[in-house]
């Protein structure tokens, strides 16, 4: 062994690297500096405050001094309140909560409400708990009540042939084979709800305590009470099992109960980058182990960890209490999503103030979706540079350490890692730092540590930084502001060599130099001061050119305007002396700017001149800079970005560009930016190793920039391997006349050198409409398709969804409690909107409010997030601005939509009261419509269009027919008012699969209605008899809802005058025998039944004098017939379809009846039993009891009485879970626990009461 050569030192520096940014030399130095004295609030996910290294800071405080929950996942309402009785109290879930004599309650009074543990779960514990309990409570059981039934079954096959069974021989193997079928759809249709905990809220006269029912049985005194967190940081595992640590808050006087969980283990991972403090272990640490930690969780468990803006304007509301008691130092953000524009949207506003007002320091990640430029996120892309954006950075020692890699490598941004300028020109990435780590995750995930990379991990890793250095400057007195530190970072960071702008920012982050230029510039004016730039007439944070070569040279104005910290209790005196002299500078020949700017405190406007005409392809970035001429080695106090993208035109007639052998080292990037041809539709990039034995990993990321348009909005990002043997094609969707980036990228993690030959290729059917929106009462819709260079032309149309537009049935605008009151005093309020649907057969739907989908950060709303409920309460899904997102399978049923939606300002909200709901359903099979070369073909549905060759420029018109009938069926559909897909014109596949263009198809309501006085109407009776059927009708829909005495009279009355009109009989048995759970669902359990005996001779009586009325024989004679020629035949089908369900009806009525006799009865019964027989006989002549579309109420509920006479309790529960799919009830769930049990399936049982308060819960779950 000694000879083997064993590295037995780990590099233990590279897992959390702080040597790269001299966090380590710098702690050295001033060992005491290290973050104490400071908060970090760590807007994310929720942070653990039992994972390693969170408990204690390095002088001995506690590490996490708060904890929220802001997204409202955690909420739980208390507003229900309650005494115990006899030291009893009863939850919401109906348990028993013994009360602990331990316990200090001055006013007795408790509030209780319920949580979903897996609403504090993040998802993949959800999992690994799921997991367990399928395993430990269901798997075992399960398969052997399976092998039971199964034994059970093959045992009668083997002792009876099936051509010679008896009538009860038949329902004995029915009934076996309803127990195995039983047991077979439980677990195809298992679902784990988790458990559902009662929580009990107290206040003990000094402070509020919690405690949550983890044991499920009301056994209070074995599970913990805690205290808010804020005041007392109690915390403790859910339960042992999970390991999930949460705590709780209180808000709006004890109504709302706040459990904090996690939504993922990102929060805490990033908390530990930033502060975690390991005493023996330092190389563990965090980069500042003496600072404190606050955690926000903006990410919502419901929406699996999205951040909604509810959520974030929460947590800066509570930040912005915190800091009238406790300054928070710094904020950490790892989280964003891309913007559409950033000039504007309230949220983007509310984080301008935090930093222009409360004087906090906000970190962000730039985001992890490079290689291609401008795919900043926000934030830190938002309306004013108030952020320090952070890019990725990986250093040699993380490579080997980190990342097990074989050869270190010369530090580098990762190649994910995103990219500047902004859309609006700004900087996007600050700066750059390690963006990767193998630190702290929650106990919940049964780990030590992990390793995750990201921007998400460079920023903490700042905010850290920020941390160190303002508690060198607060122990030492000395003033800071953020705009101080954002500048000292920029103006002190190391310039990576060989690495563009645009990932590094300024470069990589030196902790020691931060502070020595904080340290020496504490007392310039301009500490306080940020400098806002607007340039151009669209005020944008810099300037950015990407468009057609051109000959002309550009002018702009450039606006800047110094902004004083909190301005509005600066002195005046302050703003007065405020005069700084500048000296701009640029070393870009391509800009012109003047040399000089005096400013004081107003805006001074300046215009410069870009000349791009004589830049070579590629882009080209540069600064103004501006510096103090008093004081020039403190650097510019101010940079204005410029970038210039310059596009190659490519030539015709082959619109391809190659390049050959080019040499890609790990990481080398490629950029190629193309003015895409007129008519292209999209383009095909060929790549293959010239090395014979070289295989390479890629990353092509194609993007157009889009006005007030996001970077993904028209975008491909796809990883390809690259070898010598054939090549790698990829297409991407292109816009003609735009400019396009294509970024080729040797991963940064791929050793070794490639050289690749690759080409570019344009090609395009081009339609004159971009998206078609065609109405089915319109006729023919043309459309006209122009080639670039020849392409075959095969217009098709594909529709896979159907959208129903619902209108909501209420709308409510109300203010918010005081936790969402925005200080001073700006109330929030909420915008309730409730819609209602429908769903006649299963599909999977997506709810979109179209008005507010696709922002976030840039609407003008804060927060929009709905929940989607079944008839019974049930939560099964929500969603929130991004629809795409989020879809949900729906059987058939009714359900209801709730959606909020934030603002300040109440008349706002009062406009969008009657804002409509898209509902998109997912088709059971996609329809095509047809395509057709010429107008006649298409109105006689000719011949088709076949595969077309146009000429470039040639215009060639297409016609698309209007949808037939009988491919959209209105009654065996569910409603819809349009549908959508998508048309293609290409026939090639690689352009088919990506050049695709929205259709929306607008349906209209075919069916006529009935004139009440055609001719078609009962032309040959009179008006008086109209009028004499019409009153006996309505009659009878009254009867139905009369007390039994008034409808014993009405009965008698209208049987006196209507002797023939049948549904008289079953109106008034509706009354005498309501067939509902509790008072018509067999009896289980006991032996002596307690029926009324008359009751039941009653209802015979009336069942046999409509069956008396009617002949078996003739409905099943008409039933039989296939085609009926008879002028009046439809008179004559509304005639005996009404006559088959009287009959039926009464049928089975008189069958529950004569069940119920049979257990009143000590003698007969063998008559009755013969009775109930014939009754059988006669009622499968018409439909089949195994037939699961038999969902009748009254024929289920023979169904159920007969199979309880023959005590054959797996066809009794099959009916019920029957009879539950169509109708649920929690009557019913309940009497289904009860079969379980008597078939000996306790397991079965068990899981069903487990689901059963989620299922069926007593109120809405709040947002």
């Amino acid at each position: 062994m000694s000879d083997l050569p064993i590295e037995l030192e780990f590099p233990v520096w590279g897992l959390l690297p702080k040597k790269e940014t001299a966090v380590v030399s710098f702690l050295n130095k001033y060992p005491d500096y290290d973050g104490r004295g400071t908060i970090i609030a760590i807007f994310d996910s929720g942070v653990d405050p039992g994972a390693p290294g969170l408990q204690k800071t390095s002088d001995g405080k506690v590490k996490v001094i708060h904890r929220f929950d802001c997204s409202g996942c955690g909420d739980v309402n208390t507003s229900t309140i309650v005494q115990p009785n006899d030291s009893c109290i009863t939850g919401i879930t109906g348990r028993k909560l013994k009360i602990p004599t331990t316990w200090k309650n001055p006013t007795n009074n408790y509030r209780i409400g319920v949580k979903h543990a897996y609403d504090l779960y993040p998802e993949r514990l959800e999992e690994r708990m799921a997991s367990e309990y399928k395993e430990k409570k269901w798997d075992e059981s399960h398969r052997k009540a399976v092998a039971e039934a199964s034994r059970k079954l093959i045992e009668f096959d083997s002792k009876h042939t099936s051509s010679n069974l008896s009538d009860t021989e038949k329902l004995m193997k029915e009934d076996l084979e309803a127990k195995l079928e039983i047991l077979t759809n439980s677990e195809k249709k298992f679902h784990d709800a988790g458990p559902i905990y009662d929580c009990v809220l107290f206040h003990d006269g000094e402070k509020w305590n919690c405690c949550v029912d983890t044991t499920e049985q009301g056994d209070l005194e074995k599970c913990p009470v805690l205290g808010e967190y804020s005041l007392t940081q109690n915390y403790a595992p859910l339960t042992p099992a999970d390991n999930l640590n949460f705590s709780m808050n209180v808000h709006d006087n004890g109504n709302i109960l706040e459990l904090v969980g996690l939504c993922s283990s990102h929060g805490t991972h990033v908390a530990s980058i930033a502060s975690a403090y390991f005493p023996n272990n330092p190389e563990q640490c965090g980069v500042a182990p003496g600072a404190q930690i606050a955690s926000f969780t903006i990410g919502d468990g419901r929406l699996g960890s999205m951040e909604t803006g509810t959520a974030l304007v929460r947590a800066i509301i509570k930040l912005m209490e915190l800091s009238k008691q406790q300054k928070i130092h710094v904020i950490n953000m790892s989280y964003g999503e891309h913007a559409h524009f950033s000039d504007c949207g309230r949220i983007g506003d509310l984080m301008n103030e935090v930093v222009n007002k409360y004087g906090v320091v906000w970190v962000a990640s730039a985001g992890n979706h490079g290689p291609a430029l401008s795919t900043i996120g926000t934030p830190p892309d938002i309306s004013q540079e108030t952020i320090i954006g952070v890019g990725a950075y990986v250093s040699p020692e993380m490579m080997v350490a980190a990342y097990s890699m074989r050869q270190k490598l010369p530090g580098m941004p990762f190649t994910w890692s995103s990219r500047g300028p902004c859309i609006d020109g700004g900087t996007g990435v600050t700066i750059c730092a390690p963006g990767g780590a193998v630190t702290s995750v929650p106990n919940c995930t049964l780990r030590f540590s992990q390793l995750m990379n990201g921007t998400s991990m460079a920023s903490p890793h700042v905010a850290g930084a920020v941390s160190v250095v303002l508690s060198g400057l607060i122990q030492q007195n000395l003033p800071y502001s953020p705009y101080s530190v954002k500048r000292a970072i920029e103006n002190t960071a190391c310039l990576l060599p060989g690495v563009e702008v645009f990932a590094q920012g300024s470069g990589l982050l030196q902790v020691d130099k931060c502070f020595d230029f904080l340290v020496d510039n504490h007392n310039v004016q301009e500490s306080n001061i940020r400098f806002h730039i607007s340039c151009g007439s669209s005020n944008s944070k810099g300037i950015y050119l990407r468009s057609k070569p051109t000959n002309t040279c550009s002018s702009y104005n450039i606006s800047v305007e110094p902004n004083f910290l909190d301005a509005d209790n600066v002195d005046a005196e302050i703003k007065i002396k405020f005069n700084m002299k500048l000296a701009l500078v640029c070393n870009a020949s391509y800009v012109s700017c003047p040399t000089h700017l005096d400013v004081s405190n107003a805006s001074r406007v300046f215009a410069i001149k870009v000349d791009p005409t004589e830049l070579p392809v590629g882009v080209h970035s540069t600064f103004i800079q501006a510096f103090d001429v008093t004081c020039i080695t403190k650097g510019p106090v101010f940079k204005i970005p410029i970038t210039v993208v310059q596009p190659m035109e490519l030539t015709s007639p082959k619109h391809t560009v190659s390049y050959n052998s080019i040499l890609f080292k790990p990481n080398t990037i490629k950029r190629h930016f193309y003015v895409v041809p007129h008519f292209a539709t999209w383009a095909v990039l060929r790549m293959s190793s010239t090395d014979p034995k070289g295989v390479g990993r890629f990353v092509v990321h194609s993007m157009h920039l889009l006005p007030k348009q996001s970077c993904k909005t028209l975008e491909s990002n796809k990883a390809v391997t690259v070898n010598a043997n054939a090549d790698s094609i990829i297409s991407f969707q292109v816009r003609s006349n735009t400019v396009l980036e294509i970024v080729i990228a040797k991963y940064w993690a791929n050793l070794g050198e490639m050289n690749l030959d690759y080409s570019i290729s344009f090609y395009g059917v081009k339609a004159n409409q971009q998206g078609i929106t065609m109405h089915a009462a319109d006729g023919i819709h043309s459309v006209e398709v122009t080639s670039l260079q020849g392409e075959e032309i095969l217009p098709s149309v594909t529709l896979k969804n159907s959208v129903q537009i619902l209108k909501p049935s209420e709308g409510k605008v109300s203010p918010l409690t005081t936790r969402d009151v925005i200080p001073p005093n700006r109330q929030i309020y909420e915008l309730l909107l409730v819609y209602n649907f429908s769903i006649t057969k299963a599909t999977e739907v997506s709810p979109n409010i179209a008005l507010l989908s696709d922002v976030l950060y840039e609407s003008e709303f804060e927060s929009q997030l709905w929940l989607l409920f079944d008839s019974n309460k049930q939560l099964l899904g929500c969603g929130d601005a991004y629809p795409s997102k989020y879809s949900i399978k729906l059987e058939k049923g009714d359900y209801v939509v709730r959606l909020h939606v934030r603002h300040e300002k109440k008349e706002h909200l009062d406009k969008l009261t009657e804002v409509p709901l898209l509902l998109q359903q997912k088709l059971s099979t996609t329809i095509t419509l047809d395509v057709y070369s010429s107008y006649s073909q298409a109105a006689i549905a000719g011949k088709k269009s076949n595969v077309s060759h146009g000429l470039h420029s040639t215009v060639m018109p297409f016609y698309i027919a209007p949808l037939p009938t009988d491919k959209f069926v209105a009654k065996s559909n569910n409603p819809a008012h349009l549908l959508t897909g998508y048309i293609t014109y290409c026939k090639d596949d690689l352009g088919k699969k990506v050049d695709s263009h929205p259709f929306k198809y607008i349906l209209f309501d075919s069916s006529s209605k009935k004139s009440s006085n055609g001719a078609s109407s009962n032309s040959d009776k009179s008006k008086l008899d109209e009028c004499k059927e019409a009153v006996r009708d309505i009659k009878t829909q009254f009867l139905s809802k009369m007390d039994a005495t008034t409808a014993e009279k009405m009965y008698e009355e209208f049987v006196s005058d209507y002797p023939d009109h049948l549904p008289f009989h079953t109106a008034f048995l509706q009354v005498l025998d309501p067939l509902d759970v509790k008072r018509a669902f067999p009896t289980l359990t006991s032996k002596n039944y307690q029926i009324n005996k008359d009751a039941q001779s009653k209802i015979i009586t009336i069942c046999e004098k409509a069956l008396d009325n009617i002949s078996e024989d003739s409905i099943l004679a008409f039933t039989a017939m296939k085609t009926d020629l008879r002028p009046e035949a439809s008179k004559i089908k509304t005639s005996m379809d009404q006559k088959k369900n009287v009959y039926l009806e009464c049928l089975c009525r008189k069958g529950i009846a004569l069940c119920r006799q049979y257990f009143a009865e000590d003698n007969e019964k063998s008559d009755i039993l013969e009775s109930v027989s014939k009754i059988w006989k006669s009622l499968v002549r018409f439909v089949d009891p195994s037939d699961s579309k038999v969902v009748t109420t009254y024929v289920i509920y023979f169904l159920l009485w007969h199979a309880r006479v023959h005590q054959q309790l797996g066809r009794l529960l099959k009916y019920a879970v029957r009879l539950q799919d169509e109708r649920p009830s929690k009557d019913l769930e309940e009497k289904i626990i009860e079969l379980c049990k008597l078939n000996d399936w306790e397991y079965l049982a068990s899981h069903i009461l487990r689901n059963l308060p989620s299922k069926f819960p007593s109120a809405y779950r709040p947002f």
